[in-house]
């Protein structure tokens, strides 16, 4: 198994998303206590690390932090919005401590787009001085979007922007919006219909598997990727029997998944996908349960392909059940 644990550094951010699920708090993790949640996740076996935040590049001691956890012998990376890492000398000290890969958040390539959704008019900008570090510097990254109303229609157009400007770019991951979150309560006009986004997403996808690239996606039921259902992250962590453990800078405090269903509608009791499936947050919310449909195809060429050594993770490693 290959289980990533987040820990949260600090709630502090520089930009303010219409959809965040980690609003501003104002609380920073001490070193120590970094060190400490660090330790206990390798202890339970944890393959990684991966710092988030608010945005874990305010931290003020962030460079000390990636260096100690990599003395552990822990893997460690970073989720950033790319606005701090747009200045000199941010990327190259945190390689320098031992930080290799990244998760760089990108909602759009279309510049008003990806302003208004980070009420940043700078964000843009700093997200292409970002990647042009990153390449400079040979490190690895993988690009995080939440797919919302504003960018459904358009998933496939980023995907070829970035991977034209920046060919290094080699890993897309999906999040689809959990309406129960935070500003997404006050921003309802944020949550996408599934319609609107699956055929943009199908294009993104075979955009990449053409140019042999990977993708993961997670909050979509299955029904809305049957073609490449191998691809959410739910499912290959109901498959391969992996969990998360999250430590939150609030009162969540360290939530540790082993479960990874959400909510189902009647047509997912004749779909041949549903025990490996993970339903849909907010069923009979802000999602509509008649959007659901059962799917008919094997479940077992999933589970095969999701299984089979030579075919690999994120990470790297083979899947094993």
């Amino acid at each position: 198994m290959a289980n990533l644990g987040y820990i949260q550094v600090t709630r502090i951010c520089n930009q303010h998303c219409l959809f965040c699920s980690n609003p501003e708090n104002q609380r920073t993790l001490s070193v120590d206590e970094a060190m400490r949640q660090a330790a206990q996740l390798k202890d339970a076996g944890y393959f990684g690390v991966i710092l988030t935040g608010g945005e874990p590049t305010l931290h003020p001691e962030l460079d000390t932090i990636v260096r100690r956890i990599g003395e552990l012998g822990v893997h460690v990376r970073m989720i950033t919005n790319g606005q701090k890492t747009a200045e000199a000398g941010v990327l190259s000290g945190l390689k320098e401590a031992g930080l290799e890969h990244l998760h760089v958040s990108v909602h759009s390539f279309r510049p008003e787009v990806q302003n208004h959704l980070t009420s940043n008019i700078d964000s843009f900008a700093n997200l292409e001085k970002t990647f042009e570090r990153i390449g400079r510097l040979k490190m690895t990254c993988d690009v995080n979007t939440v797919i919302c109303a504003q960018n459904a229609d358009h998933l496939d157009e980023t995907v070829k922007d970035i991977t034209e400007r920046f060919e290094f770019v080699r890993h897309f991951v999906w999040n689809n919006i959990d309406p129960k979150m935070n500003r997404v309560a006050e921003n309802p006009h944020t949550v996408a219909r599934l319609a609107d986004l699956e055929l943009s997403l199908l294009r993104a996808v075979k955009f990449l598997e053409s140019t042999k690239r990977t993708y993961r996606i997670e909050r979509l039921p299955l029904c809305y990727m049957a073609d490449f259902a191998h691809a959410s992250t739910e499912t290959r962590k109901i498959i391969k029997g992996e969990e998360r453990t999250v430590h939150f800078l609030d009162d969540k405090g360290e939530i540790r998944q082993i479960d990874f269903f959400h909510e189902k509608t009647g047509a997912c009791r004749h779909c041949r996908f549903d025990s490996i499936c993970a339903g849909l947050y907010d069923l009979g919310g802000a999602y509509d349960p008649a959007e659901l449909y059962a799917v008919f195809l094997d479940p077992e060429e999933v589970v095969r392909r999701i299984c089979t050594p030579h075919m690999m993770d994120s990470e790297g490693r083979g899947c094993s059940v």
